[in-house]
């Protein structure tokens, strides 16, 4: 006999629902992703408002909001969320503080929060690894990848994941990646792929490949993306489709496809882009009814 599979088994297929969240002015509301791509309108907000925050999957089908940077500075401060998309109150910090750090889902049911700017030192490669019950644990020995802020990271060969791109002072942006194993351990550097940029995200789509998406290069907003294989390898510059802009947020949703949404294009917005489950973006949906903002954050659940 075959065996059963439950509905929402990370071996199935992807998570179905997403959430966007918190962002510009500190604020901690929430915006649902349905299993169709459509945004939901503002849920109240829970827990601290915050900025430069980031968010991933743990358990197989929950999410995590953590780190960022309130009225009161850097905060290591999480906020769990629930397979039905409820957002929980504070838990307690565990690590550095700081913001405009990445994070991912790894080992299909734990997470990686990593890089970052903490306030004192701008480029930082610190990690935390997210239990499959959604705790934190305290810093990872820094890792072999350049120091750096403002990266993405997003899961790919269904159970390993990939920082990529980000702001390192020297380039000063670039678009090394990082390798992230189901152990959760950072590999060193992999050379550069794509136009070097940073304040960009990145999504699973196709059950076992990712993308990284959108961004800016100190000069410009790119809508471009680079496709994620599912070995890791990162590929050169699909041609952009949609606005170009910087600081938005991307999840999976509907178990193969991903969106990118809000952001920053030189103003605060708050439109989408679907992505099929063969990675390509669409065009720009019609605004949501979500409040337009970026330095906000995202995940899948359920």
């Amino acid at each position: 006999m075959f065996p059963i599979i439950p509905a929402n088994s990370v071996t199935a297929s992807g998570n179905q629902e997403g959430i966007f969240g918190y962002g510009l002015n500190n604020v901690s509301m929430t915006n649902l992703v349905s299993d169709a791509g459509v945004v939901s309108s503002d849920v109240t907000g829970v827990g601290t408002g915050r900025e430069h925050l980031s968010a991933c999957e743990y358990g197989g089908d929950k999410g995590i909001f953590a780190f960022g940077q309130s009225s009161g500075g850097m905060q290591s401060m999480s906020n769990l969320v629930s397979n039905t998309g409820v957002v929980s109150s504070d838990v307690a910090g565990v690590g550095t503080a700081r913001g405009y750090l990445g994070a991912c889902r790894y080992g299909e049911d734990k997470g990686i929060f990593g890089f970052g700017n903490n306030a004192t030192s701008a480029y930082i490669n610190l990690t935390n690894l997210v239990s499959n019950a959604g705790v934190v644990a305290s810093d990872q020995a820094a890792t072999t990848g350049t120091p750096r802020y403002n990266p993405a990271a997003c899961e790919y060969g269904g159970d390993k994941g990939i920082f990529g791109y980000g702001y390192d002072g020297a380039g000063p942006y670039t678009a090394v990646s990082n390798l992230v194993s189901n152990a959760g351990v950072v590999a060193s550097d992999v050379a550069a792929v794509g136009t070097a940029r940073g304040n960009l995200e990145a999504c699973r789509y196709g059950g076992d490949k990712g993308l990284f998406g959108f961004g800016h290069d100190g000069s410009n907003f790119h809508s471009t993306t680079n496709k994620v294989s599912n070995t890791g390898v990162v590929a050169s510059d699909t041609a952009g489709v949609g606005t170009g802009r910087s600081y938005l947020a991307a999840c999976e949703y509907g178990g193969d496809k991903g969106i990118f949404g809000f952001g920053n294009p030189g103003y605060v917005t708050n439109i989408t882009n679907l992505v099929s489950n063969t990675g390509v973006v669409a065009s720009d949906q019609a605004a949501t009814t979500g409040t337009a903002r970026y330095f906000l954050a995202a995940c899948s659940f359920n």
